[in-house]
C-alpha cells in the first residue's frame, strides 16, 4: 500500500513544477502585456486575458495530476514518459520567451508545432502507463492547437518590416 503522506509530497511536488513554468511563461507573458500584445492586430476570437489565465491554470493543474498518476502506477521507471513531460514543459516556457520575451510570433509559432507534437508524444507515452493520465492531457494538446492557430493569425495580422524595408 502506497504511503499517503509520500503520496501527498509528490503530487504537491509536480503541482509546484507545473506552477513553476507556470510563473515563469507569466512572468514573460506580463512584461508585454501593455506594451505590446495589447498593441497588435488580434482576430475577433481572440479570448480575454482573464480567460486565457483560467484555461492555463486548469491545464497546469491537469498536467500536474497527469505526471502524479503516471509515478503512482510506475514510479520514474518510464524514462521516454519523464523525457516527454520535462521537455514539453521546457517548450512551453520557451513559447513564451519567444512570443512574449522577444516578441517575436514567427519565431513562438514554428515552436509551437513543436510544442504541440512534444504534448502528443508526452499523452502518448502517459498513456502507456494510464490511460487516466494520457486523457487528462488531451484538453492541453487541443489548447496548444488553438492557441498555435491564434499565434498564426497574429502573425499574420502583424508582419514585422524588415530591415530593407524599414529603411
Amino acid at each position: 500500500m502506497a504511503d499517503p503522506l509520500v503520496d501527498a509530497l509528490v503530487l504537491l511536488g509536480f503541482l509546484g513544477l507545473t506552477f513553476a513554468a507556470a510563473a515563469i511563461g507569466g512572468r514573460l507573458t506580463v512584461s508585454s502585456l501593455a506594451s505590446w500584445y495589447d498593441t497588435l492586430r488580434k482576430p475577433r476570437w481572440t479570448p480575454s486575458g482573464a480567460r486565457i489565465g483560467l484555461i492555463w491554470t486548469v491545464l497546469y493543474f491537469l498536467m500536474a495530476i497527469a505526471a502524479w498518476i503516471v509515478w503512482r502506477e510506475a514510479g520514474f521507471a518510464p524514462l521516454l514518459a519523464w523525457m516527454t513531460f520535462a521537455f514539453q514543459l521546457g517548450l512551453n516556457v520557451a513559447w513564451s520567451a519567444l512570443f512574449f520575451g522577444l516578441r517575436n510570433p514567427r519565431a513562438a509559432f514554428v515552436e509551437i508545432l513543436g510544442l504541440w507534437a512534444a504534448i502528443l508524444l508526452t499523452l502518448l507515452a502517459f498513456a502507456t502507463v494510464s490511460l487516466v493520465a494520457g486523457l487528462l492531457l488531451v484538453p492541453y494538446l487541443v489548447w496548444v492547437a488553438i492557441a498555435g492557430t491564434l499565434n498564426l493569425r497574429v502573425w499574420q495580422m502583424n508582419p514585422v518590416p524588415s530591415a530593407r524595408t524599414a529603411a
